[in-house]
């Protein structure tokens, strides 16, 4: 019940093994403490001591890449990620939060540099303690919004959260839970670049690209997405002091998003504009329009 500011410093020893050209594996081992200061709002928070927890963490991946670059945002070829992570509290037994996943890109070039790129994610967690991931948005995005109405399972002991993209054409939290899918398919045509077969030195220019886009992913908790454990299909309606109402109910976890968007360099930065219409369980949602600033999914 009370606001806090976090503060974590970690300290950290990465050894990486590259055993071929485009093959490596990666391990570390870190120290992480995170600092809990009550903010200030009443004499009540305010006599409100610090609180710090430690942790160890541990890290590996297996990491393949042969993709080739043929522009800034533009790629041909295969890359991707698997990888696992273990965080212990080192003040309190009984505890351990296991993470696993993937990350799979591909880029097809369909004509000189105009690029279908293709992305695969899956992401879990396990054990005494796990991490919630909240799909919607997407990365680097100024002013993001969270969902407040979809329902998060209070019976899972989530410690730490991430955010999911993309999931275009919905705010944050459109889906949650300790394991998700998505799945980004983009069309990528840099226009002066591809009609203009010489140099160009203008930054903006040069950069200027047009996408077409298609996200499809579900977040869930529970055995799979539809199963009753899956918080999304429990509707709580209460209204105090003394009706409580569960409703149960069976709403289509996969949610798709679709639109275009805009691409290029800005005072050195790259900056997208996206405009995305959401479908959830079956219905059509308004647009949501984007800025960002990063490159690739």
């Amino acid at each position: 019940s009370f606001l806090f500011r976090t503060l974590v410093h970690e300290a950290r020893y990465t050894a990486r093994w590259p055993f071929n050209p485009v093959s490596s594996v990666e391990a570390s081992i870190a120290y992480r403490n995170d600092r809990l200061v009550i903010l200030s709002v009443d004499g009540f928070s305010a006599i409100q001591p610090k609180q710090s927890e430690d942790r160890g963490v541990l890290r590996a991946a297996y990491i393949y890449d042969n993709s080739r670059k043929l522009g800034l945002n533009l790629y041909d070829g295969l890359r991707f990620k698997v990888f696992t992570e273990y965080y212990r509290n080192l003040s309190i037994s009984n505890t351990g939060l296991h993470t696993a996943g993937i990350d799979f890109r591909h880029y097809l070039p369909l004509h000189r540099t105009f690029i279908w790129a293709n992305r695969l994610a899956y992401g879990t967690s396990f054990g005494k303690e796990k991490l919630v991931h909240f799909m919607g948005g997407v990365d680097n995005e100024f002013s993001p919004q969270f969902d407040y109405e979809t329902p998060v399972a209070t019976d899972e002991n989530y410690i730490f959260q991430t955010v999911v993209t993309n999931m275009r054409g919905f705010i944050q939290n459109i889906r949650n839970g300790n394991n998700f899918v998505v799945i980004n398919s983009e069309l990528r045509f840099p226009v002066f670049k591809y009609l203009l077969n010489r140099p160009i030195r203008n930054d903006f220019i040069a950069n200027f690209q047009t996408v077409g886009f298609l996200d499809v992913g579900t977040a869930w908790n529970g055995p799979n997405p539809w199963s009753e454990e899956n918080a999304l299909n429990n509707l709580v309606i209460s209204k105090p002091p003394s009706i409580r109402v569960t409703v149960d109910r069976q709403k289509n976890p996969i949610v798709y998003g679709t639109g275009f968007g805009l691409r290029t360099r800005l005072f050195g930065y790259f900056v997208r504009a996206d405009w995305a219409w959401g479908i959830d369980d079956g219905q059509v949602m308004p647009s949501v329009f984007y800025f960002s600033m990063s490159t690739d999914f």
